[in-house]
């Protein structure tokens, strides 16, 4: 006996079932492609910054429950000393750095001065570096962590990453980056988030260039002075 055949809409059902599986999994491997950790660069390109960190220190005392600045090249320009010299200041920022590559030297930039507060700005060069925001994100909860299990509640100060001219097709993420650590310090003990970020945009939404040396990155010194005057009052608060 012949069957009869199925009827059309049948087979087209299946076929167009068949196509929105495949359309699944496809996203799905794209979404897990795009969202896989990016390698973390070579922590031991900053060997020679550490071993002068060292060298400094046999050579020099340093000061107790002293207010540490750390990070990238943000923290190395930063003129601390001159900008809080009612505090002792210790600046261990080493240019170009990533959360990790803080991480990796934690023991020689951080954890030995046993700081009185800790004003950290890093994450610009890990977005630049192709890195997620949740991955950014994981990275400061690891260093927080890492701070916790050495140093107790010692407070830390995020500077969140700062809008500019050379990076600011990554603003979204470095935006988003910045939104993610400043919900979890607000709900944290002893986790401060200053928003120096906002106050660098322009009327139009854009980053001032009045703000930044030539180069559309670093900040200049009204840059600084601008940050200076957000990070005071929270300095008051934190520092006893």
């Amino acid at each position: 006996m012949n069957r009869r055949p199925k009827p059309l809409y049948k087979n087209l059902h299946n076929i167009l079932f068949l196509y929105i599986i495949i359309f699944i999994l496809l996203s799905q491997a794209c979404l897990a492609q795009n969202t896989a950790p990016v390698a973390n660069p070579d922590p031991t390109r900053y060997a020679k910054d550490i071993e002068n960190f060292k060298v400094w220190d046999m050579k020099n005392s340093f000061p107790e429950q002293a207010l540490l600045f750390a990070g990238s090249s943000s923290s190395v320009m930063w003129m601390s000393h001159d900008a809080f010299p009612q505090y002792p200041v210790i600046n261990r920022g080493f240019g170009g750095s990533h959360i990790s590559d803080v991480l990796y030297y934690i023991n020689d930039v951080i954890i030995k001065y046993k700081p009185a507060a800790i004003v950290f700005y890093c994450g610009d060069n890990d977005i630049a570096g192709k890195k997620s925001p949740v991955q950014v994100f994981n990275d400061y909860l690891s260093f927080v962590k890492t701070i916790r299990d050495n140093l107790g509640e010692t407070p830390i100060i995020y500077i969140p990453i700062k809008p500019s001219v050379a990076r600011w097709e990554m603003w979204q993420e470095m935006e988003k980056t910045n939104t993610l650590i400043k919900n979890y310090a607000e709900k944290t003990p002893n986790l401060y988030y200053v928003d120096t970020a906002t106050p660098m945009l322009g009327q139009d939404g854009k980053p001032n260039p009045a703000l930044l040396l030539e180069d559309g990155l670093h900040l200049n010194a009204e840059g600084y002075k601008l940050w200076n005057s957000i990070l005071a009052p929270m300095l008051e608060k934190v520092i006893h």
